[in-house]
């Protein structure tokens, strides 16, 4: 079903299963604001879904075969769950490959400071934000601490009621005049997005009084030293849950849609889809809003290491036969698009662009003004989408990322489309994509949902 609005075909036990996949989803959102605690919550569904862990069945010196299901884990950062069908040389495999980290910022690694009676934590933005977006909101910090004694500590300060919050303060509108001519880009500087955490001296002489305080809170309560954070990542995000949004509650406003109105679905797919006849395959990878790199983005070589593994344990590893298991694969590379936006109409194609509660949006291209850094998907490939798409009575769209001079963006399809198998992007339109509060609609949650467990059956 193309180009059709998701809403006007829904019956009774259609808005059933959606309200309970949105309700479902607003809880992974707020319990999981970071790549690490994606992670987690991913690892404890597959888990619940009889999902073994490939280090457990390498340990045991078991084999692997047709209906079996494993997952792997890289640094607490990117998850892939596994589904063996019938023949994976021949077949390949069916892949949902989504991102779980979000634009946000970082703590830095001496971040600990005070300027005339105020302790701040100096940040590092990490992915493309608009910086100015991110003052005067209530924070939150969450993240872990890594200590030389070999201990871990988790942090999340900030979501709970009784909770502080955390926030980065702006210059008050009326002394603001030269602020107020800046250009978009330098009304706040990166340097400028300090969180503010404390005004509070400790009690005595000491110098540097309220940066004093914080050290012995950090300790009291987290024993945690100044020199810990050098071995810390904490990462400072929007504080509070996902929201039901509108009159009518059609949709949901969150931190961090892109890309986990994707992950969440692909994985909700891989563990309702029971002895596929092709290997479904589930990807969940950092990284991708710097460009896919580092040990736990899309570009290292885990996944690859990964399938060499399994194929290992199904007694028919060798080279030759890990590239014929990619090149025969298919791949949705699911990841968010721009919704068309009436108050912004003159940064879209309006033809071409994806539009709310239109479904699952399919992008034959990607990349930048002449399709710079970009998967182009084969034609065929489309075709063969289309048509499963229709079997199973998935709305869906085509469009592209706005108008062709204006930008642009990128997603993991490329690295995938170099093993030879056919890639396409398919995702979920989001408005305020990027912003600290984004929103997406419910039918496209719930369309996205139909048509990835559609590919795991039919591709």
């Amino acid at each position: 079903m193309l180009h059709e609005n998701a809403w006007t075909y829904y019956n009774e036990n259609d808005l059933k299963a959606l309200e309970k996949l949105s309700a479902d989803y607003i809880d992974f959102l707020s319990e999981g604001k970071t790549e690490r605690e994606c992670t987690d919550l991913l690892v404890a569904m597959a888990e619940g879904a009889g999902y073994r862990n490939l280090d457990d069945v390498f340990a045991a010196g078991e084999t692997l075969s047709k209906g079996d299901k494993i997952y792997a884990v890289n640094m607490h950062k990117a998850v892939m769950m596994l589904n063996i069908g019938e023949d994976i040389v021949r077949d390949g495999m069916n892949i949902l490959g989504a991102h779980i980290d979000s634009p946000r910022m970082d703590i830095k690694q001496n971040p600990l400071y005070e300027a005339e009676e105020l302790a701040y934590l100096n940040t590092h933005y990490y992915g493309g934000i608009k910086k100015y977006q991110w003052v005067t909101l209530p924070l939150a910090i969450h993240g872990v601490v890594c200590k030389p004694d070999g201990t871990t500590v988790k942090i999340a300060i900030g979501e709970k009621d009784d909770e502080p919050v955390f926030f980065v303060s702006d210059l008050l509108i009326h002394l603001a005049d030269e602020q107020m001519k800046k250009v978009a880009a330098k009304v706040v500087e990166g340097e400028d997005l300090d969180i503010i955490i404390g005004s509070k001296p400790l009690e005595g002489d000491e110098k540097e009084a309220v940066k004093a305080n914080m050290l012995k809170l950090l300790k009291d309560y987290y024993d945690i030293e100044e020199d810990d954070f050098w071995s810390a990542e904490l990462e400072v995000v929007p504080a509070g849950r996902a929201r039901e949004a509108g009159f009518d509650r059609s949709m949901i406003l969150s931190y961090g849609h892109d890309d986990r109105c994707c992950a969440y679905p692909s994985a909700l797919a891989m563990i309702d889809v029971e002895n596929p006849e092709t290997t479904a395959c589930g990807l969940f990878v950092d990284k991708e809003e710097i460009g896919s790199v580092g040990a736990t983005g899309m570009e290292s070589h885990f996944f690859e290491d990964i399938m060499r593994e399994v194929l290992d344990r199904m007694g028919i590893y060798s080279e030759l036969n890990l590239t014929r298991v990619l090149r025969n694969s298919r791949m949705l590379s699911s990841d968010v698009n721009a919704a068309y936006d009436p108050l912004y109409a003159s940064a879209f194609d309006k033809q071409n662009a994806s539009k709310f509660g239109h479904g699952l949006v399919f992008s034959k291209f990607t990349g930048s003004r002449g399709k710079s850094g970009s998967n182009d998907a084969n034609a065929e490939y489309l075709a063969s989408l289309r048509a499963m798409m229709d079997k199973h009575n998935v709305v869906y769209q085509a469009a592209e990322l706005g108008k062709v001079d204006i930008g642009g963006g990128g997603t993991i399809a490329y690295i995938l489309s170099l093993y030879g198998m056919q890639v396409v992007d398919s995702g979920i339109a989001v408005l305020s994509m990027h912003a600290p509060w984004e929103a997406i609609s419910k039918s496209d949650l719930y369309e996205a949902y139909k048509g990835y467990k559609a590919f795991l059956i039919e591709g």
